[in-house]
């Protein structure tokens, strides 16, 4: 049974003892909240913010369990360039489990990150399990027009990878270039900003 800082947090097991998701602990008590879950890392997804009280007590509190933070930069409306998608993966493969991989609310970011934390872990057979991670419940993912590129990129991934692993792809094909180009070719032009070039000034409840 969920517990009510489970809900308030959004958090949900992506594979059970092993990686999970979240939102951003917006309601203290963080320290407790992955004691209680035996969380060993978090793979924050809003990036390095040290001009925000929030980023510090997120990385006092892992510390306190001897736990590892790692900092990783995604945008839910701009297409992500070749290195923050690396990042990701080599987040995945370094971070002790279980871990939690977590944005503001844990509906947008979070479900990609989550979708290819699967497709890593498992190969393209996981595809329809990770595609499962965009619902609307439990995730709550309600995107916004320009955040609708999110649930395509799963698709764009698997046939431009055509067999590549995900890691693989990422690393020596994919280009944003590439998804931006799949996506006004397939009918999803309006559903993402742009590539994505920097972080906007330190936004609290986005970066």
């Amino acid at each position: 049974m969920r517990s009510l800082r489970d809900v308030l947090y959004n958090f949900h097991w992506i594979v059970p003892g092993e990686a999970a998701r979240g939102a951003q602990a917006w309601a203290g008590g963080l320290e407790a909240f992955l004691r209680r879950n035996g969380i060993r890392a978090v793979i924050n997804l809003r990036g390095p913010n040290p001009k925000h009280s929030w980023w510090h007590d997120e990385r006092a509190a892992v510390g306190a369990l001897g736990g590892t933070h790692i900092d990783v930069v995604l945008d839910s409306r701009h297409l992500p360039k070749r290195e923050m998608l690396a990042d990701l993966i080599a987040a995945f493969d370094a971070a002790p489990k279980p871990f939690m991989v977590k944005c503001s609310g844990g509906q947008d970011r979070t479900s990609l990150a989550a979708a290819l934390c699967l497709v890593h872990r498992d190969g393209w057979a996981a595809f329809d399990q990770a595609q499962a991670q965009f619902a609307r419940w439990p995730y709550l993912h309600l995107p916004k027009q320009e955040q609708r590129w999110l649930k395509q990129f799963l698709e764009f991934a698997r046939t431009d990878a055509a067999g590549l692993a995900v890691g693989e792809w990422i690393r020596t094909r994919y280009t944003p270039e590439r998804l931006r180009d799949w996506l006004e070719a397939s009918g999803h032009g309006g559903t993402f900003k742009g590539v994505f070039e920097r972080r906007a000034p330190a936004n609290r409840w986005q970066w």
